[in-house]
């Protein structure tokens, strides 16, 4: 049988596919979700709004009643505009797509998220990273030289940046914002988590986006993100936004869901909680170095991590593997914050390796 495979560019058959880890029966702690639940009120209500949805025609294209509701709950600025996107990594897309002239460039540091790169591959962009310091930190110096360098179309800052979890200093990244010629997004897929957001620096900086997802917040099936910004750059971004988007069961469910903001807060101030007694657990496990985190997750290393995470996986509990993802992050897992009592499995197991190491 003939191959068609040498029509398809060679970076794009040099890469692997984003691999998701199966997870069915697993105490599942490895992918930043909200551990959470609806309440019955609300999923009944869900239900109504399923069984009436006018499936049999495309949605609003514009999701208009979706935004006003965004706006409202997370203070979006009057003067930024929005568009939306099916999960933050379509907006990354969109993005990566608007700037990708011949020779462009994507810049971001490392270790973050992995989808910079990988999106910067797909869209024919030259990539650039910026290794952290040794503390997960920005490295400032590092980062304006490359971008007076490299002149970026484009630069990503995850804040607080994954899979490291911690808040780059917000100081740092206006004088890069200063400093870039092109565009600058801050990725803030955790901010339900964290105190701090650039959403209020949108109008003293024209060339930054900010970007949200409400995966975190406990509604990851639905694949909702959004991006804030200046209307003349948003408006040039929808050219490239594929219609329809954000489908009918979405745009109903996110709406009513949003309705009971103080709901999704209430389940994120625990998460909160608990990231703070898991962190402190894992500081008290012999030879376990836990790092601060402002997200829902906590990196920390443990000596042999690969088997460490291979034997949690025998045991039903499953982490994500970043030993081998870059340097910085060698005999390093990361633990997504779930209830108490997932993280007290965890704990458990994780005390019982070491000790028996």
């Amino acid at each position: 049988m003939a191959s068609f495979k040498h029509l398809i560019r060679e970076e794009i058959r040099a890469l692997s596919a984003y691999h998701v880890q199966p997870a069915k029966g697993m105490v599942k702690l490895d992918a930043m979700e909200n551990p959470y639940g609806m309440p019955d009120a609300i999923k009944a209500d869900i239900g109504s709004l399923a069984a009436n949805a006018e499936i049999n025609r495309y949605p609003d294209p514009m999701a208009s009643e979706l935004k006003d509701q965004l706006r409202k709950v997370m203070g979006i600025p009057a003067e930024a505009d929005l568009i939306l996107g099916n999960g933050s990594d379509e907006l990354i897309q969109i993005i990566a797509m608007a700037v990708a002239k011949p020779g462009a460039t994507l810049l971001a540091p490392e270790p973050s998220f992995v989808m910079f790169r990988m999106i910067a591959t797909f869209c024919g962009l030259k990539y650039v990273g910026v290794t952290l310091r040794d503390d997960f930190s920005l490295d400032e110096p590092a980062m304006i030289r490359a971008v007076e360098e490299h002149k970026p179309a484009v630069t990503f800052l995850a804040y607080p940046n994954n899979p490291t979890g911690n808040l780059f200093d917000a100081g740092a990244i206006g004088q890069i914002i200063k400093a870039s010629p092109g565009l600058v997004v801050v990725d803030e897929a955790y901010f339900a988590f964290s105190p701090a957001s650039f959403l209020s620096e949108l109008q003293r900086y024209p060339n930054l986006l900010v970007m949200r997802t409400v995966s975190k917040l406990g509604l990851a099936g639905l694949r909702l993100g959004l991006l804030a910004g200046a209307p003349e750059i948003i408006d040039e971004l929808e050219k490239l936004r594929l219609p329809y988007n954000i489908n009918v069961l979405t745009q109903q469910v996110a709406v009513r869901v949003l309705q009971d903001y103080a709901m999704l807060q209430s389940q994120t101030a625990q998460i909160c909680a608990d990231r703070t007694l898991l962190f402190e657990a894992l500081q008290g496990i012999p030879s376990v170095h836990p790092f601060e985190s402002q997200a829902n997750f906590v990196l920390f290393r443990v000596p042999s991590a690969m088997a460490v995470f291979d034997a949690l996986k025998r045991r039903g509990i499953l982490l994500k593997n970043l030993s081998v993802a870059h340097p910085l992050l060698f005999d390093c897992l990361r633990v997504t914050v779930g209830t108490g009592e997932e993280n007290e499995t965890f704990l458990n197991a994780l005390r019982d390796l070491v000790a028996n190491n």
